[in-house]
């Protein structure tokens, strides 16, 4: 798959003029939990040559595309717009440049964006992106008697990001079992996560569950927490002076 995957990547830098910066895994197979049948859901960050930036309109700065039956999903988005969101902090960005699982990338690039991120990094604004998921995905399991073990398991772990947003002053973690060891958790609850996660790693994504009302409990506590918490908790201090130097800088290179 990887070999197809990299296939793939090449075509799409010579059918859009582009030079792919990182290309990596995300969801499940990122965040250390995924299913035999989960789909391969690869980001890219890209550039167009200098000149595609000089130009009075603006041009799409976004791709999508599909392979083998949507089993493999290739999207990102353009240096430009990549920068705007890492200076917004956006948390699906911030994930992704963490991504264990690498296709391609730009060792310069990355090194420099994660410097970036880092002085970007605005915890107000992350956990509020993560608190918003920890609410919908818990919503689709809570009180339920069956509900898919995906959504808990996207629920669990949006839910632990608040925690360590409030309790960490560094980045969360995109792999799930880094994010588990870093807080202190109860080590009943730590011992059945790593049960479920075993679980998953041998059922399909459509398997239905039911119960797991402590780990329930925990999220909740973990929302209920970050909801009160989360208007004092600081935001960024990046320089967007330093955002427009590696702009540049990357185009160059």
């Amino acid at each position: 798959m990887e070999k197809k995957i990299k296939k793939y990547l090449s075509e799409l830098e010579k059918e859009n003029g582009i030079e792919i910066l990182l290309a990596c895994e995300t969801g499940s197979r990122a965040w250390g939990f995924p299913s035999p049948d989960s789909d391969y859901d690869v980001r890219i960050i890209y550039k167009h040559k200098k000149d595609w930036y000089l130009s009075l309109s603006e041009e799409k700065d976004t791709i999508e595309v599909f392979y083998d039956n949507n089993e493999i999903d290739i999207s990102g988005w353009d240096l430009r717009k990549s920068l705007k969101l890492i200076w917004k902090s956006n948390a699906a960005l911030i994930e992704r440049i963490q991504s264990p699982v690498i296709y391609k990338k730009k060792s310069g690039f990355i090194d420099g964006i994660h410097v970036i991120a880092q002085k970007t990094y605005s915890r107000i604004g992350t956990v509020h992106h993560y608190l918003s998921m920890a609410k919908k995905k818990l919503s689709e399991v809570d009180e339920m008697p069956e509900y898919k073990l995906k959504n808990f398991f996207y629920a669990l772990r949006a839910s632990t990001a608040c925690l360590w947003i409030l309790e960490k002053e560094i980045i969360p973690p995109i792999e799930f079992g880094i994010m588990l060891s870093g807080l202190e958790i109860d080590k009943n609850l730590l011992s059945r996560i790593k049960k479920l996660i075993e679980l998953k790693s041998t059922i399909s994504e459509s398997y239905m569950h039911s119960g797991e009302q402590d780990l329930i409990l925990f999220m909740k506590r973990c929302i209920e927490r970050a909801e009160a918490e989360a208007m004092n908790l600081p935001s960024a201090k990046g320089e967007m002076n330093e955002l427009n130097e590696f702009f540049r800088k990357t185009l160059e290179e």
